[in-house]
């Protein structure tokens, strides 16, 4: 397909709000959910309009996100070939498809596997996978765990523990609740646990996502 389609949430510019990047402005792309209003974009149409919109403004880069980007293979790939917006692009995904790695190690500066809640040791081993396929291509990348309040601290280091032993050059990034830290002095224990067996462990609050964002 010379000019492949896909259904986006828009184009919106922001703050990230999470991760290793987070409080950089950047542009987002973000794949439309089902619940989502959705915009169909050629590949050519989207790369004219980033093209455009970072001729109007500064931004740090741009962020590849929502659902399930690395089903869109194909688009990502005509829409980013030549890179014409010149800013770094950061995937930000689920890590559960880590073969499509490869196919956007050419335009991908950062790969950000971002797990929520308590994600079984599966869907984490599949994410540390995707990381180590970045890795392998020279492109930086980050797990982002984001539990809740039933995630316990052994899940937390159990993942912490599969990185380091599959992507070891891969940063991690912690975000508690957004209230725990100033009352829970339990992630200064976490933490001193975590550094020992990763020594790239960040602990970092979420920002607030913009109206609209999610």
């Amino acid at each position: 397909m010379a000019n492949p389609t896909a259904a986006l949430a828009g184009v919106p510019a922001g703050i990230q709000a999470s991760g290793l990047w987070i409080g950089r402005r950047q542009l987002f792309v973000r794949f439309a959910a089902e619940a989502e209003t959705a915009t169909m974009y050629t590949a050519e149409a989207l790369a004219n309009e980033l093209g455009r919109l970072v001729g109007r403004s500064t931004y740090h880069s741009i962020s590849v996100s929502g659902r399930d980007p690395l089903s869109n293979m194909a688009f990502l790939c005509a829409v980013f070939e030549g890179n014409g917006s010149a800013l770094p692009v950061m995937l930000d995904c689920d890590g559960q498809r880590p073969d499509a790695i490869a196919g956007v190690r050419e335009f991908v500066a950062l790969v950000q596997v971002t797990l929520d809640g308590s994600p079984a040791d599966a869907t984490v081993e599949r994410g540390v996978e995707s990381l180590r396929n970045a890795g392998a291509g020279g492109v930086g990348h980050a797990l982002v765990l984001a539990p809740d309040d039933s995630t316990t601290d052994g899940q937390l280091l159990r993942a912490i523990s599969q990185v380091h032993v599959g992507a070891p050059q891969a940063a991690v990034v912690i975000h508690p609740p957004s209230d725990a830290v100033e009352k829970d002095r339990r992630w200064l224990t976490f933490m001193e646990q975590a550094a020992a067996l990763h020594a790239d462990t960040r602990l970092l609050l979420r920002l607030p996502r913009p109206s609209g964002m999610r």
